[in-house]
């Protein structure tokens, strides 16, 4: 049987041949070139065209290509079979690089240096903060969220967690639930989000939201970090939190549109870090031989892992 990888303006030939190797018994299709579809057996999809997958009778399982999987639920013509989010060490790392990054970015007033290296100007007014001063909180604690966490708090941060049902993790404080959000915000500094977005949590970065972050702090104000899902966060409340002094920085790995139009003023808000979704990228290296195993691992009997709840959208 044959595997479809459906992900439209990837490096299909990267893929394809990373896949060959690692499954060489399984033939591998490519959306939008000619194949047949009863052949079909898995599915490695990112943003597939709606209605792509639907005349796949032997269709097994469906492969997310990232963390996220509401792309998937875009499509109202999507298969009734399995998904299975990846969960792998490469991506789980390259994630928490990021996060980490931008932490101590904000932490270590990098705009500012930049700024003053730009003007040629020796100047520190000598307020500078340690990671010990700074609380954190992480939104969503699995496997992408629970490791930036730890890794924050082994630099010496302050870290707590929130996730919609309750979760322990040694050595951080964890929230849950809408009460615990509440608590979680007041007392956060920089607020790391690597929530999926469902129903619940579209949105969820809004005005609201921000006006319950903890206010002043050693850092002059909040600071956010999205680097979950761009349909979480709504731009122009952030960019009004910005202007308002509700929110002191951002860093913005995704967007409600993407590419960011060159429109956008978060472009060239002097507070505000963009990168172009590419915190975590899915390696083929690396994502392909987790999905092989999990393929050769199911083919022997054994029952798929990281399969999403649908009913709860992750």
């Amino acid at each position: 049987m044959s595997i479809l990888f459906a992900a439209p303006g990837w490096d299909t030939s990267a893929w394809r041949a990373r896949l060959e190797v690692l499954l060489p018994s399984h033939p591998v299709a490519i959306i939008g070139e000619p194949f047949d579809g009863a052949a079909i057996r898995y599915v490695l999809s990112w943003a597939h065209p709606p209605g792509a997958l639907a005349d796949l009778p032997n269709l097994a399982a469906i492969f997310s290509l990232g963390a996220g999987v509401d792309h998937l639920f875009a499509d109202p013509a999507l298969p009734d079979r399995p998904i299975v989010r990846v969960v792998d060490s490469d991506l789980r790392d390259r994630m928490s690089e990021w996060v980490v990054m931008h932490a101590l970015v904000h932490l270590r007033q990098l705009r500012r240096y930049e700024r003053q290296q730009r003007e040629r100007a020796w100047a520190d007014d000598d307020h500078q903060p340690k990671a010990g001063d700074i609380q954190v909180g992480v939104l969503g604690l699995g496997a992408l969220g629970l490791d930036a966490a730890t890794k924050l708090k082994t630099l010496g941060f302050k870290v707590a967690g929130w996730s919609a049902t309750p979760k322990s993790a040694r050595g951080i404080e964890c929230f849950s639930g809408p009460g615990g959000l509440d608590v979680l915000l007041a007392q956060t500094d920089i607020l790391v989000v690597l929530l999926p977005l469902t129903p619940a949590t579209r949105g969820l970065l809004n005005a609201s939201l921000f006006a319950r972050l903890k206010k002043g702090g050693q850092l002059g104000g909040p600071v956010l970090i999205n680097a979950g899902r761009g349909g979480l966060q709504i731009e122009a409340d952030i960019l009004a939190a910005l202007e308002s002094g509700i929110l002191k920085g951002a860093s913005l790995d995704v967007f409600e549109r993407e590419p960011l139009p060159a429109s956008s003023p978060l472009w060239s808000h002097p507070a505000v870090y963009v990168s172009p979704h590419n915190a975590a990228i899915s390696a083929p290296a690396a994502v392909a031989a987790a999905i092989a195993r999990q393929i050769e691992a199911f083919e022997r009997g054994e029952p798929l892992r990281n399969v999403v709840d649908r009913t709860r959208g992750y």
